[in-house]
């Protein structure tokens, strides 16, 4: 095989490898692998010998999902007849001499290539997961001269997601015989019609074939699937016949939405179906009267059927679902709404119907644009009051402080839409704790938090596991759950949750009894062991003397190429673009900045996050600065760390935080800013911090962020767009002075052909996001504007934008009454904005705030306009514009904490160039 391709094998996290052993034949095939960066316990060169942990004769454990360890994957890995479990390498046609393979997961590579015909000799198995890479070409099938897919009569699972698979779905590829449970080929390049094949495997639990190019009829069979709990078929060409499902009662989600269909009456067979939760039939043709039945459907909790030709009356009826809480009739033909008074708890949008040419009256208030829920808020509950914890360390839900392993579950067709509905969480953590419990693991507790859905419709959420009676987990016990979380052994409430997979942090607090002494290294003499060191002791002087001498002229080379070239090894191809254009930045090396953080001890960690983890380090001057520092190897981040080195070298202004420079070496992405020491406004406005924000000082961080915002929009040449605009981004100084931060999504604005807008993909978060950008794709500095105005009504309520599905902009405009004094807004404003005292200029405040979230852009102010009127209205408060926030209040040093206070947290420091966390990137 010339190319090689470098695997990623999680070794602490998931088990993938479980090797019998049995033969000479055997251990020379796994002698063939190139391993590097093997763990500590990897001692010797028998992988069979005692000293190999985690390889046994009679057992083998986990060798996927480490990216420390790394090497290729050779074609003599045929040579490993006993092989029943394999998840990470190449795919070499070779793998279909693995006859008891029964466990093959390939996926979250960067794998090439085409699907081996070979893996249809593999008659075993049971799991084939090759989801998320770059694979093509067409789905293999058996004919006389080859194997293929068709041949998997055993295998349940068909995971192919997230790949360029390209050509039609062969009709050969299912049959009757087959016992599929999950066919999943979302997001590839799939084109023809959906063999009607796929009908015959009544089996089938799970099919996604959304995001394809898929076209025709709707295979007529499909309501054979009466076990079929998820269908996903939406944006693909497919056309004729409104899909009859009659008959397929264990639905719980179904979406169908941008295909071609012919116009159609709203279908019946939805009457049956009273285990659906979740119901998208966007752009689809229906037309008619939505049916009040609907609603009534008791489990049902979010109906989408924008962009189609539905008119007459909107009627939830008496009985609507309890657990409803999303319609979504936008771009319709509604023109009566009969129950409007009576809904609660629903968020309803008619925008852009009939119904909403009236301009005033509660229909007004169904008008809004309203952006799907992607995240929720949830974080398991603790049983007692938590006390403080070394650094590092994490409360686990019982109150003991430890060192958890840590991870994301990614389930891959979740049966629900609410993600703020804590009823399924608990039901997870119960059933996690209970196998976990059942498996005799060492797991006091586990964690759960922040619900995330991506672009791909996968579900994130993060966990965290407490070990029992201690404070860290040996590498045994860490294996053994991975192997647990990894290989399917943990199940899910799968009516719930779905297909799944785990993706493990790197666990580096280990109990010294995960590394064990050989028990013959405790047998050798002595006496021979002294020996051996005086006789090599000479020798190893002189080669010692020889190579320190020959490694500082190498080192005074490398670093005179360094700093004449920092990107030297910048990678073109990758996501990340050509290498970055420097206005000044200074360059850091890899072992100041190990100086600067005392080897980035866990001491000087004062934050992490998607990107990875930021580090506080003293310069030789005393000065202080702040190191963001992504994880190794990891394809995140790329992109943001080119952004932000080119536009934060470029724009100074002292309401943007300061670039000081970057590390680009030993396969490092480091930025380097100004230290800020009191942290995020969310953490203020949270209460988080201990810093309180009286109306003057609100007012004051308003106007920093505006200055900030306008500098970019107007002054900055090009003009940028921030596209990112939160609590979380804007940073206190220690007069309290607003900072904006993180410009790992921002863009240019380049040449007169961008001088209105740029198209470009939606990037942002959820709460903040322009609608009108997220409608269009067309980016303007108006969009900031919108973000800006939702902050404003973040200052003023301290609520998160989106908080238990209810919209923050929305709240305010339907409480809002201009004849009443504080406008009516009583019962939203933050009580810590002193409502004891006379907030002068509230009333403008909210005015401006309103008019920046105005649904189209041309009615929404500048920037410039905005920093003029929050200048007004501070004059009209009494203050200074131009004065330092602190000496706005008298009580700043009673009421800030800085010295108690991690300014960087993870939400300070939150990347969204795609999901996880509450960010949003369409496919």
């Amino acid at each position: 095989m010339d190319q090689k391709l470098e695997v990623f094998l999680l070794l602490l996290f998931s088990p993938t490898l479980v090797i019998a052993l049995s033969d000479n034949q055997d251990f020379l095939g796994l002698k063939s692998f190139e391993w590097n960066n093997t763990p500590p316990n990897w001692d010797g060169s028998n992988p069979c010998g005692d000293n190999w942990k985690i390889i046994k004769h009679e057992f083998g454990r986990d060798l996927s999902y480490n990216k420390d360890l790394t090497g290729s994957l050779p074609e003599s890995i045929g040579a490993l007849k006993k092989l029943t479990n394999f998840f990470s390498g190449q795919i070499p046609a070779e793998i279909g001499s693995l006859k008891k393979l029964v466990f093959l997961s390939l996926n979250s590579n960067r794998f090439g290539g085409v699907i081996p015909p070979s893996i249809g000799n593999l008659s075993e198995l049971y799991w084939l997961d090759l989801a998320d890479n770059n694979i093509g070409g067409p789905i293999p099938v058996s004919n006389d001269s080859s194997p293929g897919l068709d041949m998997l009569h055993h295998c349940k699972h068909f995971h192919f997601g997230k790949n360029k698979l390209a050509g039609p779905i062969p009709d050969q590829l299912f049959s009757s015989d087959m016992k599929l449970i999950h066919v999943l080929f979302e997001s590839n390049e799939l084109s023809g019609s959906i063999p009607s094949t796929l009908g015959l495997v009544q089996t089938l639990e799970v099919v996604r074939l959304d995001d394809n190019k898929l076209s025709g009829d709707v295979p007529t069979n499909f309501n054979n699937l009466t076990q079929l709990t998820e269908l996903f078929l939406s944006n693909n060409k497919l056309s004729g016949h409104f899909p009859n499902l009659t008959g397929m009662d264990a639905l719980h989600s179904l979406d169908i939405s941008n295909n071609s269909f012919d116009p159609s009456d709203f279908p019946l067979w939805y009457s049956t179906f009273e285990s659906l939760t979740t119901l998208v039939m966007e752009d689809t043709g229906l037309q008619g009267q939505v049916p009040v039945e609907l609603f009534s459907l008791p489990n049902l909790e979010s109906v989408i059927l924008k962009n189609n030709l539905l008119n007459g009356t909107l009627d939830l009826g008496n009985s609507y679902s309890s657990h409803l809480w999303l319609i979504d009739l936008q771009s319709n033909s509604i023109t009566d709404f009969k129950n409007s008074d009576e809904v609660n708890n629903v968020n309803i949008t008619l925008a852009r119907n009939p119904i909403c040419d009236e301009t005033t009256g509660t229909i007004q208030s169904y008008c809004s644009i309203l952006v799907p829920q992607s995240s929720g808020s949830y974080v398991t509950a603790k049983n007692c009051l938590s006390g403080t914890c070394n650094a590092g360390q994490t409360s686990s839900p019982n109150c003991q402080c430890a060192y958890p392993y840590t991870g994301t579950l990614v389930f891959r067709a979740p049966s629900f839409s609410d993600l703020g509905n804590p009823t399924y969480y608990k039901e997870l953590e119960k059933n996690l704790m209970s196998f976990f419990q059942n498996a005799t693991l060492p797991v006091d507790s586990i964690s759960l938090s922040n619900p995330t859905k991506d672009q791909f419709k996968y579900l994130e959420i993060q966990l965290e596991v407490f070990p029992h009676d201690r404070d860290r987990f040996n590498r045994t016990e860490i294996t053994d759950i991975g192997f647990a979380l990894s290989n399917q052994t943990y199940k899910p409430p799968s009516k719930i949750f779905g297909p799944f997979f785990f993706i493990a942090d790197k666990y580096e607090n280990f109990a010294d009894s995960g590394i064990e002494v050989p028990t013959n290294s405790k047998s050798l003499s002595i006496g021979i062991i002294i020996g051996a060191v005086a006789g090599g002791s000479v020798l190893l002087l002189l080669l010692l003397l020889a190579g320190v001498y020959a490694l500082r002229q190498k080192r005074r080379a490398e670093r005179a190429t360094e700093l004449s070239h920092p990107f030297g090894q910048w990678d073109p191809k990758s996501s990340s673009g050509s290498i970055p254009q420097l206005k000044g930045a200074r360059w850091f090396s890899f072992e100041e900045l190990k100086k600067y953080t005392n080897n980035f001890s866990t001491t000087n960690a004062i934050g992490s996050g998607g990107y990875g983890k930021v580090y506080r380090g003293n310069l030789p001057t005393g000065e202080l600065i702040a190191i963001k520092r992504a994880q190794k190897e990891s394809m995140q981040g790329g992109l943001e760390f080119k952004n932000e080195i080119e536009l934060l070298s470029r724009v100074h202004h002292k309401n943007l935080v300061s670039l000081m420079g970057f590390c680009f070496e030993h396969g490092e992405q480091m930025l380097i800013y100004e230290y800020v020491p009191n942290g995020t406004l969310k953490d203020s406005l949270s209460g988080k911090s201990g810093i309180k924000l009286d109306w003057m000082r609100r007012l004051k961080v308003a106007l920093g962020t505006a200055r900030g915002l306008s500098y970019l929009h107007e002054l900055a040449n090009p003009p940028i767009i921030h596209r990112d605009i939160k609590s979380t981004n804007v940073l206190l100084d220690d007069h309290l002075n607003a900072k904006v931060s993180d410009f790992g999504l921002s863009k240019l604005m380049m040449g007169n052909d961008e001088k209105d807008h740029v198209t470009t993909q939606v990037k942002g978060t959820m709460g903040y996001l322009d609608p009108e950008y997220y409608m269009t794709q067309q980016l303007t500095e108006k969009s900031d504007v919108y973000s800006f105005g939702v902050l404003m009504l973040e200052l003023i309520t301290a609520r998160k934008p989106i908080e238990r599905g209810k919209y923050v902009v929305r709240e305010v405009r339907l409480a809002m009454d201009r004849t009443k004094e504080l406008y009516n807004l009583q019962s939203l404003i933050d009580s810590s904005i002193g409502l004891g005292t006379r907030l002068n200029g509230f009333d403008k405040f909210v005015d401006l705030a309103m008019r920046c979230v105005a649904e189209s852009g041309v009615d929404r102010p500048t920037m410039s306009e905005v920093v003029k009127e929050i200048e007004t209205i501070m004059q009209l408060a009494g203050l200074n514009p131009n004065a330092d926030s602190a000496s706005n209040s008298a009580s700043y040093e009673e009421s800030t904490k800085p010295s108690s206070f991690d300014p960087y947290s993870e939400a300070a420091f939150e990347h969204s160039g795609s999901f996880p966390s509450s960010k949003i990137e369409p496919h």
